[in-house]
């Protein structure tokens, strides 16, 4: 832990992008919570419920070869002001949807938002190689996935509570607000002067990214393999189980705030104790990890407390997992590209995570149970364990 405080302390710039992260991802998880909430409170269909959570990754997709030019050929902090700002914006139109019949509209702000969210995300990760030598990089990513968790944990438990009390609406607000201190936060970032393309045509600058990742097959593995990660996004699934499974124990927004909060404790715990054992030859571990934490899970969450602890399995490896690849992934590609590839593994991330989110929604309707739903889940995890040992052996990591 006092690695990252040090690091914290005299990484000025760390210090703000990681105070905005916290303060915009524990809002977040309010209106996160507050979306699903109202979805159920609205009898939505599993169908709605499926897409919402699917719109979370579908704009990533979509939106991502030209993403990566627009963080490769705009200066960082004009770009994530600009992000910032329309994402506070989407977050205030929240407040307007009070009917079915608005479906539409919910499903445009979810869009716009993570579009451009993803878009600030990329930025932000493209320009901290720029501030952190290969050591302290690995602790910032760290610090990142850390972080997330405990915003993820805050968010999520006091999200619940907090619509219980005072409403949906009120949460929409308050993630607003601290939306508008982020901006605030934001205008003290001192980033440094760096270079970008910009007389380069656009579709010449996603042409030279994808050969570029086409050429490096190293570049293609690690993307793949931090895909593996987004396997991790059930937020629909944990949904499907307090309207289908657990709704006669508590209020729905309750058990997705406790639910996810379980799941986030371990997200913040792992990285503490797994940083200092994962190499790149041990990394295999933490698939079969990953692997035994969810399959516990799937076994028992027949049960609402027993299934808090398979949560806690089910999240312990995640966050490292997720931070040692990115790290992976910034310590092989030349700073040129790094906007365009992180943009094209966000693209093969979240089209992982959309394409579970809609499975999981169809699987469910088809009559199959959420536990082996969610023990499906947990075999991908195998074959990445037998797909990086594979890798480990025939390519030389940076």
């Amino acid at each position: 832990m006092k690695k990252y405080y040090v690091l914290l302390r005299y990484k000025p710039n760390l210090r703000v992008l990681s105070s905005i992260q916290f303060i915009c991802y524990f809002g977040m998880w309010f209106s996160h919570t507050g979306i699903f909430t109202l979805l159920i409170q609205m009898s939505a269909p599993v169908w709605a419920i499926t897409l919402a959570a699917a719109m979370a990754f579908i704009p990533n997709v979509l939106l991502a070869p030209i993403n990566g030019v627009i963080v490769d050929k705009f200066t960082p902090k004009k770009l994530m002001l600009l992000m910032l700002f329309i994402e506070t914006i989407t977050v205030f139109m929240l407040v307007f949807i009070d009917d079915i019949s608005l479906l539409w509209l919910l499903f445009v702000i979810i869009f716009v938002r993570m579009g451009v969210g993803v878009v600030y995300f990329q930025t932000e990760m493209s320009l901290l190689p720029n501030l952190m030598n290969k050591k302290n990089l690995k602790l910032a990513n760290e610090i990142h996935s850390i972080i997330w968790a405990v915003s993820y944990t805050a968010g999520m438990g006091l999200a619940g509570i907090f619509i219980h009390y005072f409403g949906i609406k009120a949460s929409f607000l308050f993630d607003f607000g601290l939306y508008v201190f982020g901006m605030i936060l934001l205008t003290q970032l001192k980033a440094p002067q760096i270079i970008k393309s910009t007389t380069q045509n656009i579709f010449n600058m996603m042409k030279e990214g994808l050969g570029y990742i086409r050429r490096n097959a190293i570049l293609k593995h690690i993307i793949f393999l931090h895909a593996f990660v987004g396997v991790t996004a059930y937020d629909n699934l944990i949904a499907l189980m307090a309207k289908y499974e657990y709704k006669e124990i508590m209020s729905i927004s309750l058990i997705i705030g406790f639910m996810n909060m379980t799941r986030a404790v371990s997200l913040v715990v792992g990285p503490m104790i797994l940083s200092k054992f994962i190499n790149n030859k041990t990394l295999m571990w933490l698939f079969v990890g990953e692997f035994l934490g969810i399959g516990l899970w799937a076994v028992l969450q027949f049960n609402y407390y027993l299934g808090l602890i398979g949560l806690v399995a089910a999240g312990f490896c995640t966050s490292t997992l997720w931070s040692y690849t990115f790290t992976m992934l910034q310590n092989n590609c030349d700073k040129r590209f790094y906007g365009r590839v992180i943009a094209y593994k966000d693209m093969v991330y979240y089209l992982v995570s959309a394409t579970i989110s809609f499975m999981i929604g169809i699987l469910y309707e088809s009559g199959i149970s959420l536990a082996m739903i969610t023990l499906l889940m947990a075999l991908i995890f195998l074959f990445g364990a037998f797909y990086y040992a594979y890798v480990y052996r025939h390519y030389a990591f940076s």
